[in-house]
């Protein structure tokens, strides 16, 4: 049996062991740092198993692969790169590792937030430049100081990873609710309340979005949406770029119609051509490593052996779609 890692890359920084994977391929263990979409086809010929995070198979990759392809592994939650349809018409298993970043991404959700509320890093690197010295008074801030207890944060999206940011959240005294998006039942027995998306933006003090992209929520945060926040509040997004208008949050930030924006992700990764967001004010960026703690992704390749173990032994786990 022959793998093939398509984008090893953004997984292994150089220490995580491949060996019990490798153990599961007499035929070969290939590694391909990266893979652009038209490499695709030529890299997954006479490969059983192909685990890939961002590289897209679509109907004609299964259509050259399908003689020799059995399983995709996606090395990832999301498995919206993979043609499901295709995948079916051949015959081809696909799974993916659910709940593996959790602890991660929630971590970097309330580091985010924690930056809009206290300017911590920016405040850290003003000092390095001078400005506490320049200004000659013994406690210096250039920013508003916001404190979080009180404050009301609404969650967007009450999965694994929303649940749990619910808790720090709570943690810190905010009072929590999660959003009802439109067309969406809300007979879910939780212990968070929930409010229809509007009017939970119209409450909110801070905003951070959780949920899948669908074609539903593509362009989720739009200009009306924003429009129905406070000025003061903040918006946080670490699961997907395109759930907000960018050109809308750096309009808002610029008129200031919104106090803040932290986002991990963006609708373009990498941004080759930029983005409105880079010259708006008050605005985060950091290059989608909310996933990427050394635990998490040794939490990823350990799940993603366990897909393959379980998929030769005739009992598939993690099956997508």
């Amino acid at each position: 049996m022959k793998i093939v890692i398509l984008d090893s890359r953004p997984m292994d920084a150089g220490d995580l062991d491949w060996t019990p994977l490798r153990a599961l391929a007499p035929d070969g263990l290939v590694l391909h740092e990266q893979t652009a979409p038209g490499q695709v086809v030529e890299r997954i010929v006479g490969a059983d198993v192909v685990c890939t995070n961002k590289a897209p198979l679509d109907a004609a990759a299964f259509a050259v692969a399908a003689p020799r392809l059995r399983l995709v592994s996606v090395l990832a939650t999301g498995y919206n790169v993979i043609d499901l349809g295709a995948a079916r018409e051949h015959g081809v298993t696909v799974c993916n590792v659910p709940g593996y970043s959790t602890a991660s991404v929630t971590q970097a959700t309330i580091g985010l937030l924690l930056e809009l509320a206290h300017g911590v890093g920016h405040h850290a690197e003003r000092v390095r430049g001078g400005a506490w010295q320049r200004a000659g008074v013994w406690s210096f801030s250039d920013c508003p100081l916001v404190e979080l207890d009180g404050k009301t944060l609404v969650i967007v999206g009450l999965g694994a990873i929303g649940r749990r940011v619910a808790r720090v959240a709570e943690a810190l005294g905010t009072t929590v609710f999660a959003a009802r998006l439109p067309g969406r039942d809300d007979s879910h027995g939780d212990d968070v309340p929930r409010l229809p998306l509007d009017e939970a933006l119209a409450r909110a003090d801070a905003v951070t979005l959780h949920c899948p992209l669908t074609p539903d929520t593509h362009g989720l945060m739009s200009a009306e949406r924003l429009a129905r926040m406070k000025p003061s509040a903040f918006l946080v997004n670490t699961a997907r770029g395109p759930l907000v208008d960018e050109g809308a949050v750096a309009d808002a930030l610029r008129a200031g119609r919104l106090a803040g924006y932290a986002a991990d992700v963006l609708s373009e990764e990498p941004p080759d051509g930029g983005s409105p967001l880079f010259h708006a004010p008050r605005c985060l960026i950091t290059p989608h490593l909310g996933w990427a703690t050394r635990e998490s992704r040794r939490r990823l390749l350990d799940a993603t052996v366990a897909n393959v173990r379980a998929f030769l032994a005739g009992a598939p786990q993690n099956v997508a779609g």
